[in-house]
């Protein structure tokens, strides 16, 4: 019996542990440690193969370029001032690339922030002698491209790291425009008053760069985007008020009006891969330094050379937030080691991680709860998908190409992983099923901002990939084409090609916090 029947049968809340569990990730406060830090809260990771101004066939345009894009700092309400969503001075964010099929980095880029006060203040005396305050807001006018109003400002450095990410080779990302090493984020879109034309601000901060080692130029911007994930998590925590298989655009994207902080780069490809490989694997980090101290009686907004700040934090660095393929720490992982899996490495998974993946918990609750028939274990469909990458088999076409295995893989572990050899589709070709709907250009080979990964998780959760309970997936026996179509257990909410644009950075403009 398909899951289609078995469901049908059962209350409109089937599946609703799977879907609750799963949709974690909408709040990406998936560990209890990280939810007390949203500033280095990693919300999610893509990577993609550029797709601005490509041909049909994939070739021209910015073709030969990924972008990754990693999201920081969750479920930012536009309004929410008066210090809106800078990131954390004090930590340390970073994006890791493997090429050598280790799972561990050979690539890392390293952001750094800083920031700096305009020292803008007012006379508040209506007689005397003035008194000059400093203001309380991080803007005083309306700002413009080439006219800030703005009181804070915050800076950012890009150093590459070749190698070990602490002990590697490490050089500095410049402006190609001027050779410097110091960019600019632009202030979050406070409100249409304060920023008359936004988009043309922030367009600003989209930078040229050199990357070092490296002798095609890359883009770079941070800043504050249109959060880009789709979720219905109003009504799932609504005693899972909806239908897991009825339609997949029935309910608007309950977070669609939040914004991320992203870290955005456009690398090319000759530069990210190696040995003739070209299957990358891509995660991203935060860090703290080990020790904070407090201070009682802090002078200044920030820590000074005498240690007047409100803290003082020193040591080594420590991670304290990973992400790589979307989901994995919010389904897969069980509730007592998310805090262990965000401060891991991935060549350690396969000890510390395995059995979660082999014989993971959620579909057994499922088949408790609701009779929906368990996947076989051990799960080696989900081993490939989240660990080794996807390899097809011999009667596919093409032929035994690895999908998204490297072809050196000698240390399995999770990352999200990219063939950079499959060509990029157009945004009006691109299927938001990826994988499941024949895109071999989506996830999981790597992950575009409209890939439906709440979907297609939860799809392969109850076992597309093994064929079982009838659900959809990819053939590529005798050529790609679509098996089960339609069978696809879902949250409501399908992403709209039109909340995403057709070039980098490829988030859209944030909300405004005031109309």
């Amino acid at each position: 019996m398909s899951i289609r029947h078995i469901l049908s049968a059962a209350v409109p809340a089937a599946l609703c542990l799977l879907t609750a569990t799963a949709v974690q990730a909408s709040s990406h406060r998936e560990a209890p440690f990280i939810a007390g830090m949203p500033k280095v809260d990693g919300t999610d990771f893509y990577m993609f193969r550029s797709y601005e101004g490509v041909a049909a066939d994939g070739s021209g345009g910015r073709s030969g370029f990924v972008t990754m894009i990693a999201n920081y700092l969750p479920l930012q309400d536009a309004y929410g001032g008066p210090n809106y969503f800078s990131l954390d001075p004090d930590a340390l964010y970073e994006i890791h690339v493997d090429n050598t099929g280790d799972s561990a980095e050979d690539l890392t880029f390293q952001f750094r922030f800083t920031n700096t006060y305009a020292g803008t203040t007012v006379n508040g005396a209506t007689s005397g002698a003035a008194v000059n305050n400093a203001i309380p807001l991080v803007n005083a006018a309306p700002t413009t491209v080439g006219s800030s109003g703005l009181t804070v400002n915050q800076a950012y450095s890009v150093k590459l790291v070749r190698g070990n990410r602490r002990t590697g080779t490490v050089s500095a990302v410049t402006n190609t425009a001027d050779g410097t090493s110091t960019f600019i984020k632009p202030q979050d879109y406070i409100g249409t008053k304060s920023f008359p034309d936004y988009a043309a601000y922030a367009a600003q901060y989209k930078y040229n760069i050199a990357i070092p080692g490296c002798a095609t130029a890359g883009k770079m911007f941070v800043g504050q985007r249109r959060e880009g994930f789709a979720v219905n998590l109003g009504q799932v925590f609504d005693l899972v008020n909806l239908n897991p298989l009825g339609s997949r655009n029935a309910v608007t994207n309950t977070i669609g009006d939040k914004n991320v902080t992203s870290l955005a780069l456009e690398l090319p490809i000759s530069c990210l891969t190696a040995n003739s490989d070209p299957v990358i694997g891509a995660w991203t980090t935060a860090s703290k330094r080990q020790a904070r101290l407090l201070n009682p009686n802090p002078v200044g907004p920030v820590a000074t050379a005498n240690g007047k700040g409100p803290s003082k934090e020193g040591g080594a660095w420590s991670q304290v937030s990973r992400l790589g393929s979307p989901l994995v720490n919010e389904v897969v992982i069980g509730i007592t080691d998310k805090d262990k899996f965000n401060a891991s490495q991935p060549k350690n998974d396969v000890a510390n991680f395995g059995a979660y993946v082999l014989y993971p918990t959620l579909p057994v609750l499922v088949n408790a709860l609701f009779s929906v028939p368990v996947p076989a274990t051990p799960r080696n469909d989900l081993l490939a998908a989240f660990v080794t990458g996807v390899t097809t088999g011999a009667g596919d076409t093409p032929a035994n190409f690895k999908f998204t295995a490297p072809a050196t893989l000698t240390v399995p572990g999770e990352m999200l992983r990219l063939n950079t050899a499959i060509a990029p589709a157009q945004p009006a070709s691109q299927s938001d099923l990826g994988f499941l709907a024949c895109d071999l250009a989506g996830f999981p080979n790597g992950r575009r901002p409209v890939d439906d990964v709440v979907d297609i998780a939860l799809t392969v959760a109850e076992g597309a990939l093994t064929g079982t309970n009838g659900l959809q997936t990819c053939s590529l026996s005798g050529g790609p084409h679509v098996v089960n179509p339609g069978a696809v257990v879902n949250d409501g909410v399908e992403p709209l090609a039109a909340d995403y644009d057709t070039s980098f950075p490829y988030l859209q403009t944030p909300v405004p916090g005031a109309m």
